[in-house]
């Protein structure tokens, strides 16, 4: 059984977090051949080794093939639900989603199972949050804590329109989670990294104490100046 530590530095995204347990030992075509139960077609995911600042990670990264209609949450559960998936990989896809769908609801004011997801329900978080658990379980990683989550500032351009970061989802999502504001203006947390990380983690802040056994990298997509990486760690806690 191992314990992971997520050292979100640059923030944290779906994608950071597959490219990183990626980087860990999950093999890319485990992870095609589990992801393809789902059944869901219309993409194609690639994985490349890139540098930020002159170290290396790894970027996970999906190509939409077809136009992708929206989902509500009852569509996304029929999906993993009628999957060849295992069942903690299923309960724990599912649980991540039921939470981004509440917060959804929260914000457009609207019952959790009238909410139509757009970027979260569109087929790169799907695969992201059913990926993450698959690799959670395939690394047999158990426990996972993450440090303090820093936010970003600024506008982002949505289905919604312009939006005030961190977005709405996101905030609502950390609730409760020690965050700190950086000095970066742009996206650092988006609303699948935070619904995978307050979903997974049993602490925030320090590291426990551990022996780190493997370190990760996971790639993010904005270039800022500061390596746009997402680490974890991975070891065992030392019991004092």
């Amino acid at each position: 059984m191992a314990t992971a530590y997520f050292d979100c530095f640059s923030g944290i995204a779906g994608d950071m977090i597959l490219g990183a347990l990626i980087d860990l030992g999950l093999d890319s075509n485990y992870l095609k051949k589990e992801l393809e139960k789902l059944g869901v077609s219309g993409y194609e995911f690639d994985v490349k080794k890139v540098e930020k600042n002159h170290i290396a990670a790894t970027d996970f990264y999906i190509t939409i093939k077809e136009e992708q209609h929206h989902r509500t949450l009852a569509d996304i559960n029929k999906i993993i639900d009628n999957s060849a998936l295992e069942n903690d990989v299923k309960e724990l896809s599912k649980e991540i989603f039921y939470k981004l769908a509440k917060v959804e609801g929260k914000i457009h004011n609207v019952k959790i199972d009238e909410v139509h997801f757009h970027e979260v329900g569109a087929i790169d978080s799907i695969v992201d949050i059913v990926g993450v658990a698959i690799g959670l379980k395939k690394l047999n990683i158990k426990n996972s804590f993450c440090s303090d989550i820093p936010l970003g500032r600024g506008f982002v351009t949505c289905a919604h329109g312009i939006i005030p970061l961190p977005a709405p989802a996101t905030i609502e999502l950390l609730k409760d989670i020690p965050v700190y504001q950086s000095d970066a203006n742009h996206e650092m947390v988006t609303p699948t990294g935070a619904a995978i990380i307050t979903t997974i983690a049993d602490g925030f802040g320090k590291m426990p104490l551990m022996k780190i056994k493997k370190i990760g990298y996971g790639a993010g997509k904005i270039e800022s100046g500061q390596p746009g990486l997402l680490r974890v760690y991975v070891g065992k806690i030392v019991k004092k």
